[in-house]
């Protein structure tokens, strides 16, 4: 199931690549509408701070340490930064995934994520389904705003 999740990451944070470098006009990426609370740029950060910490840090090992206020607080991130960490996400979890070993798949996940009831296995695969939840939001959030432009 290992080598399923680390194409599913790689397919997903390339798609996430794909939905930032769609928008034509940066200023797009920060736009909020009607109910829309968050920008694409923001669940953009969002989801690097998420998959930085929880597989990277805590998985990992690495020194990441997540500020996720900014992540929703941040705003006018050139697109091209986005795409560079995009990009170091993606790297990132193509070395960490592989190096999780059956055992630590087995374990139950820190007390941070429903009081460390769930194995790191269960955690992967839930990470996943949150990055597709956000990607699916970043997908509709430009086509709004595009929408919301060529009927002005």
């Amino acid at each position: 199931m290992l080598e399923s999740l680390i194409r599913l990451y790689d397919r997903d944070l390339r798609k996430l690549r794909s939905e930032i470098e769609a928008y034509k006009n940066e200023d797009d990426l920060w736009q909020v509408k009607s109910e829309i609370n968050n920008s694409a740029g923001n669940l953009c950060l969002h989801l690097i701070g998420n998959l930085n910490h929880y597989i990277g840090h805590q998985l990992g090992g690495t020194d990441y340490v997540r500020n996720r206020p900014l992540e929703f607080s941040d705003k006018n991130i050139p697109k091209a930064i986005l795409i560079e960490k995009i990009e170091a996400t993606r790297i990132l979890l193509q070395e960490i995934l592989p190096s999780i070993s059956t055992e630590t798949l087995t374990q139950n996940h820190t007390t941070e994520f429903h009081g460390g009831n769930d194995t790191n296995e269960f955690f992967l695969i839930h990470l996943l389904s949150h990055l597709n939840y956000h990607l699916g939001q970043i997908n509709y959030h430009r086509r709004l705003v595009r929408k919301t432009k060529s009927s002005l």
